[in-house]
């Protein structure tokens, strides 16, 4: 295993650190926007290295599920964080119309990472809920309510969180204390090889926090998609387009119609009867109906609605024509007695 490792060269170890550099600059970065050319442009040269690092540990098979932890080599074990920094970097591009394609990407790359450490028996930990090998971790137990909340579930998955923040700040106070003679080239093998596997349980936390968020989104991004898709709703029968009055001249008899049409050749004169009786078939304004006998209370109290809706209109009616008798026979400036010079 050691031997294809280092057949590899230095080629594989300079690709990963080169991945690795590029995400923590990006991790450490001031840019108001990871939308920014020359943010993505490194997000694009980190992916390309990890993913050529990845193609390279798949060909020279340096981790098989028929082994040991015991049997890596501790120069090795620092590649089993490829699929974990692929899946961060995957998550740094902004692409909107390919979100949800990241989104499940990055969750593929997160998964791979936590079954191979799963597999070595790094970290105790389950897998996340619908992940094929997820069910053997769970305790049998009896069929549940599926509209009621799991409270016990919600429980462990709070007292998890908390375990995983402990354990993550414990992990980086270690790594800080021993980064400087990791990097140095003081350390012994021993030292190498805890710092790596430390690194490993680090990420394993990351890798389960991250696949929470993922699916959270996921679940909004199809739920939008969704009601996007689906087709209208009932609206009713639309409702009849209203047919545009012209402009006309309302008199009060034939007799004034004749003389303000002669006035105003360019408009049409009509008086209130005809208008009236207008409005009546259009629908507007109804003729009373007599009520049948035998109606109930709930008709004939439709019926009387009605007619005191068009009594209404009577009454405006009988108003505007006392309005127009009245200026016939009253000057303008009747009755005003204030401004007589």
């Amino acid at each position: 295993m050691m031997a294809e490792a280092g057949a590899g060269g230095p080629r594989l170890a300079e690709l990963l650190a080169l991945g690795r550099r590029l995400w923590e600059e990006l991790e450490a970065s001031t840019e108001p926007s990871s939308g920014v050319p020359a943010v993505q442009d490194k997000v694009r040269q980190g992916l390309d290295a990890l993913k050529r690092a990845a193609a390279m540990v798949t060909q020279l098979e340096l981790f098989s599920e028929n082994e040991e932890l015991e049997e890596i080599a501790s120069a090795d074990l620092k590649f089993m964080l490829l699929p974990a920094l692929l899946g961060a970097l995957t998550l740094k591009q902004v692409d909107l119309s390919r979100r949800r394609e990241h989104l499940e990407s990055a969750r593929e790359h997160f998964l791979h990472f936590l079954k191979l450490c799963r597999n070595y028996g790094l970290g105790s930990f389950q897998l996340p809920p619908g992940t094929s090998g997820q069910e053997e971790a769970r305790s049998p137990s009896a069929p549940r309510d599926p509209s009621q909340p799991n409270l016990v579930a919600m429980a462990m998955s709070r007292s998890a969180k908390i375990e995983r923040y402990k354990q993550k700040k414990e992990l980086e106070n270690k790594l800080a204390s021993m980064s400087s003679s990791v990097e140095s080239g003081t350390a012994d093998e021993d030292q190498i090889r805890e710092f790596y596997i430390l690194q490993i349980q680090k990420w394993i936390g990351t890798s389960l926090e991250e696949i929470e968020s993922i699916d959270q989104e996921l679940v909004i991004l199809k739920s939008r998609d969704a009601a996007r898709q689906a087709p209208a709703g009932p609206r009713g029968p639309p409702r009849p387009a209203r047919t545009p009055v012209k402009p006309f001249i309302l008199t009060r008899d034939a007799a004034q119609a004749r003389v303000f049409g002669a006035g105003y050749p360019g408009l049409p004169t009509m008086t209130v009867d005809d208008w009236y009786e207008q409005r009546r078939k259009q629908g507007i304004v109804s003729t009373p109906q007599r009520v049948p006998a035998g109606a109930s209370d709930e008709e004939m109290q439709k019926q009387q609605k009605e007619t005191e809706e068009e009594e209404d209109d009577e009454e405006a009616l009988r108003k505007a024509r006392d309005w127009d008798d009245w200026k016939d026979t009253h000057p303008r400036g009747y009755g005003n007695r204030q401004n007589m010079g």
